[in-house]
């Protein structure tokens, strides 16, 4: 029977194995250091802020897997020898395989700060890091005020997780608006003020210098590139994330940032393969970044890397870039591509509006010459994946899209809604004078 061994237990390495098992009867073996199954990453601040229990992030039942027939290892990877098609723990066990699947995942980026290996200082990517959190920040008498480095999604999580507990927190941004290298002006500007709103300590412009310590090695206080020092008890280190690939350096296997693999997952060794956050493609696929630690795009590599094994080789086709997240209670998404000033292709041109006094906004990409429709980013108003996958594939223009544009809400009844705003203001940038098509039922009910 054919071995298949996957490394990592997260979305991308746990789908995988799914998937092989509906295709065939192989052996499978997971092996992951971090927690004894798999559970919900994206769901874990939520247990910190006391919505659920660590369980409720488990979405399978524990005898699921030895029903299907998949063994679980607990342990690390400490190195693995190809042409013995050997994994080896640290324990020095050795486990065979006949197909190797690298689903590793990330680690919180470290740049070399003095300090960042103190006691209070972490990330918050794994399950050590929200026990690490529970310990050090369980309320505002422990805790007296946090730093946070960072401004991304991950560092306005923690932001919003640690403000739950009524936990006071410094955010340290080293550009000048919040995220302004993904998102263009004017939804940075609208996140800042939100921030800000939710009592949260924004200094931007501002990067981390040291962390110092105390007598017992605990973080005691950040020290800024301004040279203001700010007493705190933990330290988020949240400036992004890189591909937890350590453990390969000696393994004979093609690295760059990530696991270097072609289109079809594959690695510079036959029958290793590298799906996730921890795969660098050689080649790039649109617009996309050749890494993308994105939870469903390591999803649709495991269902990809899953046929391939069972012999049916197919290329990963990730399709129309789309995400999703919340910046503390406003909602995000993006469908398509949707540049900030500092990386707008030279042909995009934007449109944009904003809520005169909510916080609720818009910003469509589309083409300068061609008119046509690039993408949206949408803050506070529900829209459909589905429709714009269409849009895009479809080509449409900016024009077809605006007045279709009611079509695309997905904002619950009663809810109020802004298209008739938002193509007035429309209509007077680009001086047109085109009216909202009747709403179609179609999409619902398709």
């Amino acid at each position: 029977m054919e071995k298949i061994v996957i490394i990592g237990n997260g979305i991308s390495g746990i789908t995988a194995a799914r998937h092989i098992r509906k295709l065939s009867n192989k052996s499978i073996t997971i092996i992951s250091a971090e927690t004894d199954y798999f559970f919900s990453r994206t769901a874990i601040m939520y247990v910190y802020m006391g919505h659920m229990k660590f369980e409720h992030t488990q979405p399978y039942e524990n005898w699921f897997w030895k029903k299907n027939r998949i063994d679980l290892v607990k342990g690390y990877v400490s190195n693995i020898h190809h042409k013995e098609k050997k994994v080896l723990l640290d324990n020095n066990k050795e486990i065979a395989y006949d197909k190797l699947i690298i689903a590793t995942g990330s680690k919180p980026n470290k740049f070399g700060w003095p300090g960042q290996d103190l006691d209070g200082v972490q990330g918050l990517y794994s399950k050590q890091d929200l026990d690490a959190l529970e310990k050090h920040a369980p309320n505002k008498d422990i805790c007296k005020r946090a730093v946070i480095v960072g401004g991304g999604l991950i560092g306005i999580e923690m932001a919003e997780m640690l403000r739950s507990r009524n936990i006071p927190v410094t955010f340290l941004v080293r550009e000048d608006s919040f995220w302004n290298g993904v998102l263009p002006n004017g939804e940075s500007q609208m996140l800042n003020e939100h921030i800000r709103e939710h009592h949260i300590d924004l200094k931007l412009k501002t990067n981390l210098a040291e962390i110092r310590s105390d007598e017992n090695g605990r973080a005691k206080a950040v020290v800024t590139d301004s040279g203001e020092t700010i007493a705190c008890d933990v330290v988020g280190l949240t400036a992004g994330v890189s591909p937890n690939i350590n453990f390969l350096k000696e393994s004979g296997i093609e690295l760059g940032r990530g696991v270097k693999v072609n289109r079809y997952l594959e690695t510079n060794i036959k029958d290793i393969y590298a799906i996730g956050d921890c795969a660098e493609q050689h080649e790039s696929i649109g617009n996309r970044r050749p890494i993308e630690a994105v939870w469903y795009t390591g999803r649709m590599m495991g269902e990809t890397i899953a046929q391939t094994v069972c012999g049916n080789k197919i290329e990963y086709k990730p399709g129309h870039w789309f995400n999703s997240a919340k910046f503390l209670d406003i909602e995000y998404q993006t469908y398509g591509w949707v540049f900030s000033e500092r990386g707008m292709k030279e042909y995009e041109g934007h449109f944009h509006w904003r809520h005169s006094s909510e916080k609720l906004c818009i910003t469509v990409a589309y083409h300068k010459e061609t008119k046509q429709f690039l993408g949206i980013n949408t803050f506070g108003i529900r829209m459909r994946h589905q429709l714009f996958d269409k849009w895009l594939t479809e080509e449409k223009n900016i024009d077809q899209v605006m007045e279709s544009l009611k079509d695309a809400n997905f904002d619950p009844e009663f809810y109020a809604q802004y298209e008739q705003e938002i193509l007035s203001k429309y209509n007077s940038d680009f001086s047109k004078t085109i009216k909202p098509k009747k709403k179609s039922l179609k999409h619902i009910f398709a």
